[in-house]
């Protein structure tokens, strides 16, 4: 669990290094703000892939026709999150998530797919795991082992700092049972 009192400690510390003073008018309550934030943005940390998938188990029972040589799969696009490089630290943002499973005789309401790649993106991150730790979730869900999980970026590790090439995006894709080598169900997650 992230420990607030510490938080905000070490956020008063950091100012008094950069040169600060943490008592002036704008900078008496940043601590308390800062730690509020850490509260939020980094609420993944306090949970397991496992608990994550427990937490969004939410699920029906598959009526339609998806056999198991099927090309047809769920694709949700587009699910906007932010993050934190672990590295860094460094805001990565403007991201987008794209998630495509064929089901394995249940559905994963379409809401809880959102909510899974907002909860993992919550944690210090690499955009790879966070991929990868999405594709475990909705495997443990699903009971599917057949899902795709696209992700671009932008890093402000690369943007604003260092380096400085504020046009450059990454892309990262994490292909899970057929979606690693059927074409098809791999054009289906851009269509």
């Amino acid at each position: 669990m992230i420990d607030k009192e510490k938080v905000k400690e070490h956020i008063r510390g950091l100012l008094i290094a950069l040169g600060e003073n943490p008592g002036r008018e704008g900078l008496k309550d940043t601590p308390e703000r800062v730690a509020k934030m850490c509260l939020e943005v980094f609420e993944g940390m306090n949970y397991s892939n496992t608990e994550i998938a427990e937490m969004f188990n939410k699920t029906f029972d598959d009526d339609l026709d998806f056999e198991t040589d099927s090309k047809d799969c769920v694709v949700v696009r587009d699910i906007d999150v932010f993050s934190y490089c672990e590295h860094h630290m460094a805001l990565m943002y403007d991201m987008k998530v794209t998630v495509g499973y064929v089901p394995n005789g249940k559905v994963i309401g379409l809401s809880k797919i959102a909510r899974i790649a907002d909860m993992v993106s919550k944690r210090l991150q690499l955009q790879e795991r966070i991929g990868t730790d999405i594709a475990e979730i909705m495997q443990k869900i699903t009971g599917s082992d057949d899902v795709a999980v696209l992700i671009e970026g932008c890093h402000s590790c690369m943007t604003a700092r260092g380096i400085k090439k504020p046009a450059a995006k990454t892309y990262t894709s994490t292909l899970r049972g057929r979606f690693k080598t059927d074409v098809m169900l791999q054009m289906r997650l851009k269509a």
